[in-house]
């Protein structure tokens, strides 16, 4: 499909995923959010894509929902009101699910503020870097309705229930070296240059090693969360036991005893 309000590119193995809805300041409307929703379904089956980085070319991350569009009823068949209720198959909630599930590791790159929308997008990314002059906010809570796009329920198991509370219940607005003690951000840089190559840095890291252990890390990372310790484990051994018939883990074991650096093809 052609994208209006998302860019894409794919450079020596890493996505380069950019909301572009500049004039609106990527408030998420119902365009933005299934252009979002497709992205990630195609990226996830591109074998040229082992790690994404999400970012923006408007001034600041993401101004939250598109409140015009919601009132105006063009985000689809639902209104604000009506969110929740229409289930996970809307593109609104989809956008976000399909971050979480698609099977490269996603790194979020946020400058500038990330309110509302922004911050479910960002919650359901794997890692999250920032600028020193972003802000976060569940502005939600402040206008009368509740964040239903996924932050207040990802949060908890980022940041944990006490500050996902406090950012839920008083609406504010805050800092990014407040969100780094909060371990939501995993690193703050000085500008979107710092930014921008820290993320790259880390997606080549991350882009270097064996695709299948990468993507089978993170379908552990995310089911682990909802099993008990054990079961975990357990599946984890399964995996491994399929792995290990796999290309890439007799690439890595040769190349180990030919003392060269392996050449991973995700097989």
């Amino acid at each position: 499909m052609e994208f209006k309000f998302v860019r894409r590119k794919i450079e020596d193995h890493i996505a380069f995923l950019s909301l572009a809805r500049v004039d609106r300041l990527n408030a998420v409307n119902l365009e933005l959010a299934v252009e979002i929703l497709e992205s990630f379904k195609e990226l996830a089956e591109l074998d040229e894509a082992r790690v994404i980085i999400l970012k923006s070319e408007a001034r600041i991350f993401c101004a939250g929902l598109d409140l015009k569009s919601a009132m105006a009823g063009e985000i689809g068949e639902i209104t604000l009101s009506q969110s929740s209720a229409a289930g996970s198959g809307h593109p609104l909630l989809e956008c976000c699910n399909s971050i979480e599930r698609c099977r490269k590791p996603v790194i979020a790159a946020v400058h500038g503020s990330c309110v509302g929308a922004g911050l479910d997008l960002i919650s359901a990314c794997d890692i999250r870097l920032c600028t020193e002059d972003a802000t976060f906010s569940i502005r939600e809570t402040g206008i009368g309705i509740v964040s239903d796009m996924g932050s207040i329920q990802r949060l908890p198991l980022i940041i944990g229930q006490g500050f996902t509370r406090e950012m839920a219940f008083t609406a504010g607005f805050y800092t990014a070296r407040e969100v780094e003690k909060m371990r939501l951000v995993n690193a703050v840089y000085p500008d979107k240059e710092s930014l921008y190559s820290a993320a790259e840095k880390l997606a080549r890291t991350i882009a270097d090693n064996p695709p299948l252990g990468v993507q089978n890390s993170k379908l552990l990372l995310n089911e682990g969360r909802y099993l008990k310790v054990e079961d975990a484990m357990l599946k984890a051994g399964e995996t491994n036991r399929k792995l290990m018939g796999s290309d890439d883990f007799k690439e890595a074991a040769t190349a180990f005893l030919e003392k060269r650096k392996p050449v991973f093809k995700g097989k």
